[in-house]
């Protein structure tokens, strides 16, 4: 987990974007639920008012309000408020004390709104509560003026105010700033204008929440198009670690890890990093910052019903311990299959011909299948598992709302909760549900990528076993360039237990070709490779003018070779693009002339577009000679000082080979020439033959010298050349 939050350390500019970001959204988020409260609430029940004090008040309201208040009330309020209009309405002064006004108009409101429905109870000859209408307000209002003119009159209202809210229902005392709104909705009324304060009011907090949801859409968007991009780079960051890594190990580190494993770790486990570093930066970041702005919101509204909360999180955090127990090590095992699946594929897939040569299709689906069974049924088991978590998530919710409308109706009948509340409160807790549900779901991703990551940070943190030197040696400046020399060499592959190569001592010269035969396993590629250093030697030393390939720098050694692997390999593109694979400094002509010694200029004028005929990926679209000449026609046009030749000449016929090594000899004549060959006619005129037995030079000289001398050079000669060609016909006879 570590090394994701490291590849995110490296953006942290971008990152602490996001978290700001975030936190604007979830402002918006949690921000949304109280304006719903207030629509329910203030703009459908109570008409759009949200206090106690008129905006707009007629004077014969505010007079009979004015003697159910004590002196001092009374003049603040008759300060507030302008002088009445032509139709008898007084105005609320904007800069008014607002808290004062309240706890002055609250208590009045109350009882003159309860005088209006007694009044009106009385009109209707019941004692059942009624809704009392502006006339109501009027009598009561007029009845009030009349009682004013006698003396005491004041005095008696306020005693009269004090027996009535002494013999008011505890719930309704609890709520009388709810009840002073009845008040203000009958005087609006009154005047005519209760519709267009509510639609006012539903208007302005309506915008208020689309401009709240616009921002978030936009905060949202915003966060999306960061995070892409950071998770973007992050897997360029890390194809081209792996990669720049990758191409600098040497065949051991390849073996090691097996070209499948690093198809996979390039491609399918960036892949997984890259994804999660978006969830990371998407979800993970903003469920706490959710989470936490819900359990605030909800601990600040004292409804009594936060232990709901409690008991939903505490399953939540139940549900996905055990979710992960069971879950994790199939996670983990699940890349290895990942890995396995891509090895028996490309095994199939570069086998196809001798499988059907052999009429192994069936054998190869069936190992196929149980690789591909394998991983569908691990992948079977984590999706089961991840999918019976939903239920239970579901579960979880739809229990924790029945919990709140359960409880929230009984605290709404007692009179302690509103609807608006409930509905807000359901909102947040949902939103403290989903926060925690969002880190459920990162931490079923969170253990597939973390091992992924660790398959690519072990990628990366391999060393190559073959590395530069810290102090490099060159080259002499002058005398003979291009002799390669081996001093005592032995060589062993990495994790076996007997040498490849055992004291081996030679000296290749310029100007000289020096050919290397033997059995099949003998070593002898094997001694090739030690000298461009695709594997260095266990013991001994490989010099090129008396400089050890160890202590050069690996582009100044390979400057100075041409070579041709025994699998002749080409690049997509052109063939003139193959041709100057060495370096820019190739010219058209070089390539040319290249081309023409390697024989490969009579099949590519035979091609439409010549030179510029394309070349498909790994050379599919040529023939095994074509592919072969054309590596040869690579490793010329560089203009090496040595020549390196794999076994680089089998797919040609023997006219094509005889003309070819011809061509070759005028051209590398000041080079040194090393060539590995299975057949003698390739061999045959080299100034230096060396034969190989089991790791061991059991042979070295020209060709007569060992048809003379060497026993296992005169088997391989006599298996391959006729009696007249060896010269032996007296021996035949």
């Amino acid at each position: 987990m570590t090394k994701i939050f490291k590849q995110l350390g490296r953006h942290w500019a971008a990152c602490l974007a996001v978290v700001a970001l975030l936190i604007v959204q979830a402002y918006c988020d949690l921000s949304l639920p109280d304006y719903t409260s207030k629509i329910v609430d203030t703009g459908i029940q109570q008409g759009g008012i949200e206090s106690p004090v008129p905006d707009t008040v007629r004077d014969t309201t505010l007079q009979a309000l004015e003697l159910l208040m004590s002196e001092d009330d009374a003049a603040l309020a008759d300060e507030a408020y302008s002088d009445p209009d032509a139709d008898g309405v007084r105005t609320l002064d904007p800069d008014a004390d607002t808290a004062a006004l309240e706890n002055a108009f609250t208590t009045p409101d109350v009882v003159l709104y309860m005088a209006a429905a007694k009044n009106a109870a009385t009109a209707a000859g019941t004692t059942d509560t009624v809704v009392p209408t502006a006339y109501d307000l009027d009598a009561v209002a007029t009845q009030l003026a009349a009682a004013s003119q006698a003396p005491g009159a004041r005095e008696m209202l306020q005693s009269q105010l004090t027996d009535g809210l002494s013999q008011l229902d505890e719930t309704v005392a609890d709520s009388l700033s709810s009840q002073a709104m009845l008040l203000v909705a009958l005087e609006y009324d009154a005047q005519g204008i209760a519709h267009d304060v509510q639609m006012s009011y539903l208007l302005r907090t309506g915008g208020q929440m689309l401009a709240l949801t616009l921002l978030m859409v936009a905060v949202a968007v915003a966060v999306g198009f960061i995070a892409s991009r950071v998770s973007a780079a992050i897997g360029r960051d890390l194809r081209r670690d792996v990669f720049r890594t990758v191409v600098g190990y040497s065949n051991a580190e390849i073996e090691k890890f097996s070209t499948a494993s690093l198809i996979t770790r390039t491609t399918n486990d960036i892949q997984q990093v890259q994804f999660v570093c978006v969830i990371l930066l998407r979800m993970v970041a903003y469920a706490p910052i959710l989470g936490i702005g819900g359990i605030m919101h909800v601990a600040s509204g004292n409804t009594g019903l936060e232990w709901i909360i409690f008991v939903a999180v505490a399953a939540l955090l139940a549900l996905i311990a055990v979710l992960m127990n069971v879950a994790m090590p199939k996670f983990k095992q699940m890349q290895v299959l990942v890995d396995r699946l891509n090895l028996v594929s490309r095994e199939i897939l570069t086998g196809i011909m001798p499988i059907r040569a052999f009429s192994r299709e069936e054998f190869e689906e069936k190992r196929f299948d149980r690789a591909n069974t394998d991983l569908m049924k691990t992948q079977l088991f984590t999706n089961r598992t991840m999918v019976a978590m939903m239920p239970f998530m579901t579960l979880i919710m739809n229990g924790t709302s029945l919990l709140i409308v359960w409880f929230g109706g009984k605290a709404m009948d007692l009179g302690s909760m509103q609807v608006g509340e409930m509905i807000a409160f359901i909102t947040y807790t949902m939103q403290i549900v989903m926060s925690f549900l969002m880190l459920s779901m990162v931490a079923v991703m969170l253990p597939r990528a973390g091992v992924a990551a660790d398959r690519i940070d072990e990628v990366v943190k391999t060393p190559s076993t073959i590395h530069d030197p810290a102090a490099p040696k060159a080259l002499p400046a002058d005398g003979t360039h291009g002799v390669v020399a081996f001093h005592d060499v032995s060589f062993r592959y990495p994790g076996s237990d007997e040498d490849a190569l055992e004291h081996i001592s030679f000296t290749a010269k310029p100007g000289e070709t020096t050919a290397i035969i033997g059995s099949t396993g003998c070593g002898k590629s094997t001694l090739l490779n030690l000298i461009p250093r695709f594997y260095d030697v266990t013991e001994g030393s490989v010099t090129i003018d008396g400089v050890d390939v160890r202590e050069m720098t690996q582009a100044q050694l390979h400057d100075e070779l041409g070579y041709v692997p025994q699998k002749g390999v080409l690049f997509s593109g052109t063939i003139t693009s193959n041709l100057k694979f060495g370096g820019d400094h190739i010219t058209d002509a070089d390539a040319a002339q290249a081309a023409e010694i390697a024989q490969a200029t009579e099949f590519i004028s035979a091609k439409p577009e010549g030179f510029d005929s394309p070349i498909a990926q790994g050379g599919s679209n040529v023939s095994g000679g074509q592919k072969q000449r054309l590596s040869i026609a690579r490793a010329i046009a560089r203009h090496p000082q040595i020549y390196l030749f794999d076994d680089s000449f089998s797919a040609l016929d023997y006219k094509t080979d005889v003309a070819l090594r011809r061509a070759l000899k005028a051209k590398t004549d000041n080079a040194t020439v090393i060539i590995v060959a299975q057949r003698i006619s390739t061999v045959l005129h080299a100034n230096q033959i060396l034969v190989l037995d089991e790791g061991r030079i059991v042979g070295k000289g020209t060709h007569a010298q060992l048809m003379e001398s060497c026993p296992e050079y005169q088997e391989i000669a006599r298996s391959q050349l006729s009696q007249k060609e060896l010269n032996l016909q007296k021996e035949g006879e």
